[in-house]
C-alpha cells in the first residue's frame, strides 16, 4: 500500500535529516517505526503526509508512493482526500472548540451525513470518556483526555492509513495501556493500516506486526515484531536488559555494536 524508496529529506536546502530510507506499510496491518528522539522517524511521517513544506523541508532524493501512485510531489491536502491522515506529536487539540466539535474537524472534508454521524458514535464506543466530555472545552481537557480527541478526530477522516506520532508521550501506563488497546482493535475491526513512531519500543511491539529501528536518520534494523522484541541488540539498548535481564543504565555502555540490516 506504502512505500518509500531510499528517500533523502532536506531542510532550508541546506541540512539533510534522511538518508536514504525504504520501509513499507501493506494493507491492514501496524508497523512500528522506532528510535530515539531526533533519530529522523517524526521527519519520515511528515515526508509522507506532505507536511515538511511547512518547515522548509523537501524530499529531494528517492520517492514515495500510494497504491502505485507517486505522491511525494503532492501536497498536503491532496495526500489527505487519499485517505493518508497523521496524528501529529504533543497533542494538537483545538484548545477553544469542546470535544465533539474537534471530533468533527476530522470529517471536515466528508459530505456524507449519516456516515459521519454513524463514525462519530463509533468514535463513542472506542473511547467512551470522550461521550461524557462531548461538550467540555478540549483546552481544560487532561493530557490522556487529549490524546485519545487527537486519535479520535483522525479516525473521523475514515483513514486508510493512520499515522500516529508518540501516541504514548506523557501518559501513565494504565492509560497508554488502554489507547494502545485501542489501536489494535480499530486496526482490526475497520482493516486500517497504521504506521507508528514510538520510543516506547515494548509497548509498540506489543502490537505491531513488523518494525523498523532508525538512528541518525537511516533504517539500519528491521524485522517482524517478535524478531526485534527478541533481538538482543534491542532488548539492551531500546528497552533496557542485558542478555542476563539485568537492567543497564545506557550511561554505563562504553562500546555498543548496533546490527546493521545491511551487514
Amino acid at each position: 500500500m506504502l512505500k518509500l524508496n531510499n528517500i533523502e529529506v532536506t531542510y532550508l536546502n541546506v541540512i539533510r535529516v534522511l538518508h536514504g530510507v525504504s520501509l513499507s506499510v501493506e494493507d491492514g496491518s501496524i508497523i512500528a517505526l522506532l528510535g530515539a528522539n531526533g533519530a529522523g522517524k517524526s521527519t519520515t511521517l511528515k515526508a509522507i503526509s506532505g507536511l515538511l513544506h511547512v518547515e522548509e523541508g523537501e524530499v529531494t532524493d528517492g520517492s514515495i508512493e500510494w497504491d502505485g501512485q507517486r505522491i511525494d510531489r503532492k501536497s498536503a491536502e491532496e495526500i489527505g482526500k487519499l485517505g493518508i491522515v497523521q496524528a501529529l506529536e504533543g497533542r494538537r487539540v483545538f484548545g477553544h472548540l469542546n470535544t465533539e466539535e474537534n471530533l468533527m474537524v476530522g470529517a471536515f472534508n466528508r459530505r456524507d451525513t449519516n456516515a459521519i454521524k454513524q463514525d462519530l458514535e463509533m468514535v463513542y464506543d472506542y473511547f467512551h470518556r470522550l461521550k461524557e466530555l462531548r461538550k467540555n472545552t478540549a483546552g481544560y481537557l487532561s493530557g490522556g483526555e487529549q490524546q485519545m480527541l487527537v486519535i479520535g478526530r483522525a479516525m473521523m477522516a475514515t483513514p486508510k492509513l493512520m499515522m500516529l506520532d508518540e501516541p504514548s508521550l506523557g501518559l501513565a501506563p494504565l492509560l497508554v495501556e488502554e489507547i494502545y488497546d485501542i489501536i489494535k482493535r480499530f486496526n482490526t475491526e475497520q482493516r486500517t493500516s497504521v504506521l507508528l513512531v514510538e520510543q516506547n519500543v515494548r509497548i509498540a511491539l506489543s502490537i505491531a506486526h513488523y518494525g523498523y529501528v532508525m538512528e541518525n536518520g537511516r533504517i539500519v534494523l528491521d524485522g517482524d515484531a517478535e524478531f526485534l522484541k527478541n533481538n538482543e541488540d534491542v532488548k539492551e539498548f531500546y528497552i533496557g536488559l542485558s542478555a542476563m535481564g539485568i537492567k543497564k543504565s545506557y550511561r554505563e555502555v562504553k562500546h555498543y555494536k548496533r546490527r546493521k540490516r545491511w551487514l
